[in-house]
């Protein structure tokens, strides 16, 4: 008799350790499955959940797991290989990365091992002009964040309504159209620890308190840490000027087309 997810989200809730590992090793795991058991699961529970092929993970599971695997080599590089880590995170998991993790991830993927150290370098100096590989899911939520723009159907209530999905790309795509920067300038902004960039974002497209306050939940959801104080954030965006906002814009522009550019690989 198939076991379902319900029953098996319960088990990993409540069980032993044995229990989840039993479960981690099933040929099929839904991402609800899988978000329990990396959330209650020991390191082995984790690593035997990360290598099964069969696992699907949610943003949220995902983001969980680039925290755990700080210091664990073995699972920094099997998250590294999943298909379908979300670009953001990939960065946030190479900037953390030891070089046996980079080497192993080069090796496993000799035809990308020039974007790993591009991407270890502009993940640690913040500087997003290299084209980083992207998952399927992200290239066609940018294209159709690029259609809705193009159609003139791109507004702040599609934004608002991307955070609220908890959809990420969308939602960084979107803001960097409106705002009129590069994805990868807005996407620096949106994954700094601080939720300025977020605000300096909105700010200058325009934004109402109420679509930068979601957007602000939206990564706090994903992050997982300590919620933002909004009291703060509410006060600071509504004395904050479009044109200040549009200067440290500038900044960031600046930042980005000043960067060195990469020696060809070998």
């Amino acid at each position: 008799m198939r076991v379902d997810d319900q029953t098996l989200i319960e088990t990993a809730r409540s069980k032993s350790q044995a229990h989840l590992m039993a479960i981690s090793k099933r040929k099929v795991l839904s991402s609800a499955v899988t978000d329990a058991l990396v959330q209650r699961g020991n390191d082995e529970v984790v690593q035997s959940t990360v290598s099964n092929s069969g696992a699907e993970f949610s943003e949220r599971g995902f983001t969980r797991l680039v925290g755990r695997a700080e210091g664990d080599d073995d699972l920094a590089t099997c998250v590294g290989l999943r298909p379908n880590l979300p670009r953001h995170l990939y960065l946030k998991l190479l900037a953390k990365a030891s070089d046996t993790v980079r080497q192993r991830l080069e090796a496993a993927n000799p035809k990308q091992a020039a974007e790993i150290p591009l991407a270890v370098r502009e993940a640690t100096r913040r500087a997003r002009s290299a084209k980083l590989a992207t998952t399927e899911q992200t290239e066609i939520a940018h294209a159709l964040v690029k259609s809705l723009f193009e159609d003139g159907r791109l507004d702040e209530r599609q934004v608002a309504q991307f955070a609220e999905g908890g959809k990420f790309d969308e939602t960084n795509a979107a803001i960097a159209a409106l705002a009129n920067v590069s994805v990868a300038i807005a996407e620096n902004m949106m994954i700094e620890t601080r939720a300025e960039g977020v605000m300096i974002l909105c700010k200058v497209a325009g934004m109402s308190w109420s679509t930068v306050r979601t957007i602000i939940n939206l990564r706090d959801d994903l992050a997982g840490g300590e919620p933002t104080d909004l009291n703060a954030c509410r006060d600071t965006y509504e004395r904050l000027r479009p044109s200040t906002a549009q200067q440290v814009l500038r900044f960031h522009r600046m930042q980005q087309t000043s960067s060195p550019p990469t020696a060809p690989a070998a």
